[in-house]
Formats: C-alpha cells, structure tokens, sequence
C-alpha cells in the first residue's frame, strides 16, 4: 500500500534524561506531537520496565509510532509508518520524527525513509554496498527446478529480468554486456566458424555472435528451459528472433556435463553465466576451465565475465589466476555495466590469439568488412580502451599472477657427464 516508512536510530541522546525512563512523559510528548502533526491516534500502549528504559506504541488511523529506549546506553530506535492510500502524510510522519529527534538531541543517528509507493528492488554487490532500482510492474515471477524468475517493466530500463534476487538482463543496456563479451574475441579472430555458448538463455549472446557471417553453427546450451521461454515471450528486443535462426543449435541440457562429454571443436566459446554462487561455482572451477580448452580449436577464444573488481576483488583475482595458469594469454577488461550498477571486468582467453593485440583500425576494417550493423557500444576504438586497464584492476590481475623466473644453468664442460 502506498505510503512511507521512516525508521531511525538515535545514539549517545542529550535531551531531557526522563524521557528515556518515564513511560507518561514520554506518552504525553508523542500525542501532543501526533496531534500537532495532524495525524489521528486511535490508542497506546506505554510500557516502564524496572531500572530499563520504555517501549511505547501508538496506533493511528494512518498506521503507527513505536518508540524505545536505553538508557544504559542512551540510545533510542523510532519506528513510524503513514499510509498515503487516500492523502499524502509523509510531511506529518517526518514533522513527528523531527520533534523526537530535537527532543533527545542525539549526537549521531542513523535514518531510513523508505517510500512504499512503488516497488523497490535492491541488490547487494557485498555485504557494505548495494543499489536500487524500481520497478513499476511485476510482469511475472515463477519458481523453477533451478532458481526463481522475475520479470518486471521498469521505468529507468524497460523490461527486466531477475534470477534469484539479482538484475541478469533488460532492454534498454543489454547491449553492453552483450556486445563486449562477444565481440572483442569474435572480431579478433580472423575467421570464426563454430561457436558455443554456455548458459544465455534470454539469447543476447547468441544474437551478437550470429552477427558475424562467417559462423556456420552455434551452439547454445542453457541449463533451464523456463529461461528461454520467457525469454521467447518477453525479451524479443535482446535476443531479436535469433531462436529461429537456423544456425543455432539450442541445448537444454546441463553445460559442466555437456563440455565434459563433447568432442567437438570451437573457435570460440562465451560463458554467459550467473555469479559464481551456489550450483554456478563449477562453472568457475578449474576443471570446467580446463574442460573449455580442450573444446577450443586451434586458435580459438574463451570469454567470460569475472564480476566486480570494485565490489568483488578478490572474486576477480582468484578467476583470473585460475584462467592466467591455464591459458598462454589471458586478457582481462573492463567495462561499466549499468545494470549491474558498477565497474565489471570479463576475460578473452587463448593459447594462440591475443584479443588485445588487434589494434582499432584493423577492428573497424572488420566490422566494416563483416558488416556487423546495429552495434550501439562496440567499436575500434572501444576494443583498444577495453582492454586499456585501470592501475588498481591491474593490480588483482596481471601484476598479481606470478611471472615465471628465469634460472641460470651452468654450461658442462665439454664431454662432461650428464
């Protein structure tokens, strides 16, 4: 229902001592403040503990105010909700807050107000940081063998889509995310024929990839089936028809199993892949990597995403010591991200081709050459900054691996033994 919620904690509070321990002035200070407020008590309940502090409710035709106290500690946490359904109170419900901050005059507080107006969604990066976004309408939201969906309509990126609680893809920005992990690699490689995507079920990736004219299959293979439905239903903007493209080979089958079991060869594999939490960690092991090279063929490219190197570092540098032991080059790059709300880094993986080595002239050639329309963020020049690190990112991945020492030998004497 519509309306806002303000909670707050008051600590090391100045005022008047008594109102930490008096139940009746206490009560006496939070109806005249309601009163003048404007906002209608309906009853309350005060309660003095022994030698304690108080706790105290008011119930109001708008809602309520909850009040308690340490005196021990002095400390206060308030707790006022209004409902807006038929006016706006949110002016009445602050005004009662202020008069309880100016009557305990505390040296530091901490404040929320949260608007229940419309529906917030909030996403940890960690345990300290996070952000919000909002959501105007919940389209859908279901329950799978594997994860709960979401589907929203928002304001600020059209429709959305949720795993387990946290943002995946939406209209508006898909294209960063998609665009960067296909195509650094793909554009560098002289002439990709056979793809594989692990994961990808709303199909962005496997669109971009489609754009290269040179690729005779690719090869999809999502985890749950549910994903590509709703991603058939409602996110025709990303993955633009490309389930009907016949070059698309599409599995509904389990991608650690899949990579384990197949003799194929690709030029090039993308790993579009939840966070490596839960049943998604395999897929940032060191097996399933080694799994990845042995379907490469020669020449070929493995790209992922690595997550946050500001929210998640040391995710970052443990994913990138695991690729940087097993491939010959691994490039790491970063990019903004805006739905994921932060700087995001990904990896261009090979024995043999260095994604980072093509400059942006020869970039642009092919893209002109390949004729790879209705890139939003993906140029020449992008490619070169992509990979153009920040000193701190450098830091958590190419300066934190170990280079490899080199030992003098001493030379045998001539006819000298073994």
């Amino acid at each position: 229902m519509d309306g806002l919620h303000i909670v707050a904690n008051l600590y090391r509070c100045g005022g008047d001592a008594r109102y930490l321990t008096d139940a009746a002035e206490l009560r006496r200070f939070c109806h005249d403040s309601i009163n003048r407020a404007g906002l209608t008590i309906l009853g309350d309940l005060f309660h003095e503990f022994d030698g304690g502090g108080v706790t105290g409710t008011v119930v109001l035709a708008e809602s309520h105010l909850a009040v308690h106290t340490w005196p021990e500690l002095q400390s206060v946490t308030l707790d006022v909700y209004v409902c807006n359904y038929t006016q706006d109170n949110s002016a009445k419900a602050r005004q009662v807050v202020a008069d309880l901050m100016e009557l305990y005059r505390p040296e530091e507080h901490v404040q929320h107000d949260v608007p229940r107006d419309k529906r917030l969604m909030y996403e940890a990066l960690n345990g300290d940081y996070g952000f919000f976004l909002r959501s105007s309408k919940l389209i859908e939201s279901s329950k799978t063998r594997f994860q709960d969906l979401e589907i929203h309509e928002t304001p600020q990126f059209g429709k959305l889509f949720r795993l387990d609680g946290c943002f995946m893809t939406s209209e508006r920005e898909e294209f960063v995310y998609h665009e960067t992990l296909i195509h650094p690699a793909l554009t560098a490689h002289p002439s990709p024929k056979r793809a594989l995507v692990i994961g990808g079920g709303d199909g962005g990736a496997a669109e971009e990839a489609l754009k290269h004219p040179s690729i005779e299959q690719l090869v999809m293979v999502e985890l749950d089936g549910k994903v590509v439905e709703i991603a058939k239903e409602h996110f025709g903007a990303i993955h633009r028809g490309v389930f009907d493209n016949p070059k698309l080979k599409l599995l509904i089958e389990d991608g650690l199993k899949y990579l384990a079991e197949t003799k194929e060869k690709f030029d090039y594999i993308a790993l579009d892949l939840p966070d490596p939490i839960g049943p998604a960690t395999a897929l940032y092991e060191e097996t399933f990597f080694r799994d990845c090279k042995r379907a490469l063929a020669a020449g070929g490219v493995l790209t992922l995403h690595m997550g946050s190197p500001w929210s998640r570092p040391d995710r970052v540098k443990m994913l990138y010591g695991r690729l940087a032991k097993m491939y010959k080059i691994a490039r790491p790059y970063t990019m903004f991200i805006p739905l994921y709300g932060c700087l995001w880094s990904m990896c261009a993986c090979s024995d043999s081709t260095d994604v980072a080595a093509v400059n942006s002239g020869e970039i642009d050639i092919r893209i002109g050459n390949r004729g790879l329309s209705h890139l939003q963020y993906y140029n020449g020049a992008a490619h070169q900054a992509l990979f153009a690190l920040p000193n701190f990112v450098r830091e958590l991945t190419v300066d934190a691996v170990p280079k490899p020492r080199l030992v003098a030998t001493k030379k045998r004497a001539a006819g000298g033994a073994k």
